[in-house]
């Protein structure tokens, strides 16, 4: 009583109205053995486009038996002129993060190399200082201490 049956596909566009697309009828053999069993089959359906209509809506499919129709929960299919373009931003963002963190190890150097040449004096400088120190008369300060690298 199951093995023949109809496979009708339409779709809803968004004002509700719907529109036939084909219908397949088919005529399933039971296996030996697997007589009063629930199946589950797949069918495959193309969509191609409809004449003078968009594309974008929802498409079902129902399954009619002698006595019983039965109707798929329905695929909403987007459709745009220019189809689908890939956002992929993954070489983008590394670039990007390669490109930053470049700048800022350059800069970080760029500011260690110069507070060392502020903060700490030339290979010739600490004698002069020791001289300072030398020529100077004994105070109760005690001498500034040592600057080193």
């Amino acid at each position: 009583k199951y093995t023949k049956f109809s496979i009708y596909y339409y779709w809803i566009n968004s004002l509700d109205q719907k529109t036939f697309i084909s219908r397949r009828l088919e005529n399933v053999a039971i296996p030996s053995g697997e007589e009063n069993k629930t199946a589950a089959l797949s069918y495959n359906y193309r969509i191609m486009r409809l004449e003078n209509t968009s594309p974008t809506g929802t498409y079902y499919c129902d399954v009619k038996w002698n006595d019983i129709q039965k109707m798929g929960k329905g695929v909403f299919v987007l459709a745009r002129d220019t189809g689908y373009i890939n956002t992929s931003y993954g070489w983008e963002i590394l670039i990007t993060l390669t490109v930053l963190l470049a700048v800022l190890s350059i800069t970080a150097t760029a500011l260690l190399l110069w507070k060392r040449k502020v903060l700490c004096p030339r290979r010739n400088q600490p004698n002069i200082l020791r001289q300072k120190v030398e020529t100077q008369l004994p105070s109760a300060s005690p001498p500034p201490p040592p600057v080193y690298d």
